[in-house]
């Protein structure tokens, strides 16, 4: 299912001429210098084709032939190499004069017959060439290892790209080698098939060099006497099909937003539609719902409007007309193992119904007022879990498979990871910082689970002065007390209670909170003095959430109730600031440090 979709891509991007995406056979590689040559085959100028604009050249992205996948072997490409092959010199290479011998020998074998002029000034070239010729004024050490192509002097093609070479390349493609033929579980059709896939490159923390979805290379994978390939027989067609479809995908770039990062978590999406314009709409829309612009109101306001119309259950057609009805979309969440790719996860469902997941999710992350000018991206939310060092996260410190199971979550509208609540509350724990985000998800945990067993209580949106739940009461608490002591303290606080025993007040409250009662009386004491009518509201408000609590404070809280711990925190703390605003008193940076994300 996963080729077959990524095939029907690859036909939809071959028929729209996108760029980047070669035709079977080519490969858009990395191409730094150019060889010209004369019709007798001597060298008459290299070429530097890089992109020098920049601080630093860049290699220029050319079509050529598709090399052949290397591990430890010597394989060379058809019209191009590296300068190992191409010249046998190298900084690298320690079997550069083997790998010379085979890129000649490939040649002769296929250039024998040819009667076009380019092709023969090759063959020439390759013929009278030796290792000691780059030393030659026209060739410079910057081309060691670098990939290389040819010329023939005076035109504008290169060798590879004239008809007489894509004619016998073409032949050697459908002659398909010493492959066997089978039925192709892709296409269907009998035809040869690929014993190496072509590789797949982008995926975070996979071989730079790339890795397969699709690979066999033991004995213990070997079935009926089938090896390789043959044990998932897909045709060379198809297999280039699909690595190219998925490696456009996986392109680095500012300008790629159907790739996506989250944790060790890499997912692509594409569009099935009627027209290109219609999918291409989709999966703009989609990707602004799963990473929301942040600098493009005019995109957000689109979002929004979406997103509201189908919370209201409009159609998509009626929302915005570049939005088809039957669209479907494609998520592929992979990532790295080894020399292969784990697949994450794999979702096929319409557009209409992401985007209903979508908008429970947002409900479900909710809180009032909101912590955020842009509703947070997976990514964002991912990162939420990881150890915050000065205020800042690492992706890489994300608990592995967390991020793909995350994203399944809400693009089924299913339960959010089993890990999320506790990793969440873990880090609340470690390092006191009680972002809006942390606090969202904890939020959101808690009213997906209690909607899956039919219970009847709600997680709160805003500060809730009616729920009875101990742990909410006690993240209440807790605030207050903190507000106390800040309130008492002002500027000479260093260190507030959050700091220092926002960890152990959620855990074991009976060890922590009749101590932070004990201490409260001194700043209430300071404050009858200096503003009572704060201290008068202040002692309401512990009296109020505290008649609310068991008599005695509870030994340990579980996983769940520190997670209302931290929504009742949250609240608290804001309906705090909320009336020292009201009241024109500015809340403080200290007063607003770790609440608001």
């Amino acid at each position: 299912m996963i080729l077959q979709a990524l095939a029907r891509y690859y036909r939809r991007l071959i028929d729209n001429n996108t760029k980047g995406v070669a035709p079977y056979g080519f490969s858009p590689e990395k191409i730094s210098y150019a060889i010209l040559l004369s019709p007798d085959g001597e060298c008459v100028q290299v070429q530097d084709v890089r992109d020098t604009t920049g601080k630093k050249p860049i290699p220029q992205i050319l079509e050529v032939p598709q090399p052949p996948k290397r591990a430890s072997n010597i394989a060379p490409a058809f019209l191009w190499d590296k300068t190992s092959y191409v010249l046998g010199v190298s900084a690298a290479s320690k079997r550069a004069d083997k790998e010379h011998e085979a890129f000649k020998a490939l040649h002769e074998d296929m250039l024998a017959d040819t009667d076009d002029p380019g092709l023969k000034a090759f063959l020439t070239f390759l013929r009278r060439w030796t290792p000691e010729r780059f030393a030659a004024p026209d060739f410079k050490d910057d081309m060691l290892d670098a990939n290389v192509v040819f010329r023939l002097d005076g035109e504008n093609t290169y060798l590879h790209q004239r008809p007489a070479a894509q004619t016998i390349r073409a032949r050697l493609l459908d002659a398909g080698g010493d492959e066997a033929f089978a039925v192709c579980l892709v296409s269907g059709e009998r035809a040869p098939l690929a014993r190496l896939h072509p590789a797949i490159k982008g995926v975070n923390g996979a071989q730079s060099s790339g890795a397969s979805i699709v690979s066999f290379n033991l004995d213990a994978f070997t079935s009926y006497g089938k090896s390789q390939g043959a044990n998932a027989p897909v045709s060379e067609q198809a297999a280039f099909a699909y690595t190219t479809a998925l490696n456009y995908l996986l392109r680095r770039g500012a300008h790629n937003r159907q790739r996506l990062q989250i944790g060790d978590t890499t997912v692509v999406f594409w569009a099935e539609a009627e027209d290109a314009e219609a999918a291409a709409s989709a999966e703009g829309t989609l990707a602004d719902m799963l990473d929301p612009p942040v600098d493009d109101a005019n995109q957000t306001a689109r979002v929004r409007r979406v997103l509201e119309g189908i919370a209201k259950g409009r159609p998509l057609a009626e929302i915005d007309p570049e939005l088809a009805e039957g669209t479907r979309m494609y998520l592929l969440g992979l990532a790295p193992n080894a020399s292969r790719l784990s697949i994450r996860f794999w979702l096929v469902d319409t557009l209409n119904e992401l985007t209903r997941c979508i908008v429970q999710h947002r409900m479900d992350l909710s809180l009032a007022p909101s912590p955020w000018k842009t509703e947070p991206s997976v990514w964002r939310l991912a990162l939420a879990t990881a150890p915050s060092r000065d205020g800042r996260a690492k992706s890489e410190d994300i608990p592995p498979q967390l991020a793909g199971e995350l994203m399944r979550a809400i693009l089924t509208g299913g339960r959010y990871p089993g890990s999320l609540l506790a990793n969440t509350v873990m880090r609340l724990r470690a390092d006191g910082d009680v972002s809006g985000v942390r606090v969202a998800l904890c939020k959101a945990v808690l009213a997906r689970n209690l909607r899956a067993q039919s219970s009847q209580e709600e997680i709160p949106v805003s500060l809730d002065t009616q729920s009875t739940q101990p742990g909410y009461l006690l993240g209440r608490l807790f605030a207050v007390l903190e507000y106390a002591q800040r309130s008492a303290l002002g500027g000479q606080v260093n260190a507030t209670i959050r700091d220092r025993y926002y960890g152990a007040a959620s855990a074991t409250p009976a060890s922590i909170f009749p101590v932070l009662l004990r201490n409260t009386q001194n700043h209430l004491s300071k404050l009858r003095k200096e503003r009572p009518g704060q201290a008068v509201n202040l002692e309401k408000d512990i009296r109020d959430i505290v008649t609310g609590l068991p008599e005695q404070f509870p030994r340990s809280l579980r996983i769940e109730d520190q997670g209302r711990f931290a929504i009742g925190y949250f609240h608290q703390s804001q309906a705090q600031f909320t009336k020292r605003d009201a009241k024109g008193s500015a809340a403080t940076e200290t007063d607003i440090q770790g609440v608001h994300s």
